[in-house]
């Protein structure tokens, strides 16, 4: 039996959660990533993509998100709200921990962080 694998072997490592930190491409000013493994090839519709998600404190994502791929996220520290109105407005309040698994095509957002929040996230094709 042939074992295809996703991702390359990630060994065991510390992670330095205060450093390393970078913009979402195309996201809300304040939404920054920290890539742990994988690659998520959009356009040739593969992979597998695992990273931490931070909200700075105030930070407001005003747009509805609809993907084909899968998602999943742990919500691991503070607070997000969801299903806000775009200018943060509203919405269901959430505090950690917390999660949610998102199939292709379910619409999600827009999303607002008051005081800030950090969630793993997991992202695929299958």
């Amino acid at each position: 039996m042939t074992v295809t694998l996703l991702k390359p072997d990630v060994p065991y490592h510390d992670i330095d959660i205060a450093q390393g930190w970078v913009p979402v491409p195309g996201g809300a000013l304040g939404v920054e990533q920290k890539l742990l493994s994988g690659a998520l090839d959009e356009a040739g519709k593969r992979g597998v993509r695992t990273r931490l998600i931070r909200f700075q404190p105030g930070t407001i994502a005003p747009d509805t998100f609809l993907h084909d791929y899968w998602e999943e996220v742990y919500l691991m520290e503070g607070t997000l709200i969801m299903g806000c109105d775009p200018d943060g407005t509203g919405g269901a309040r959430h505090s950690a921990p917390g999660y949610a698994c998102r199939p292709p095509g379910t619409p999600h957002g827009p999303f607002a962080s008051p005081d800030g929040c950090v969630f793993f996230e997991i992202q695929y094709y299958v």
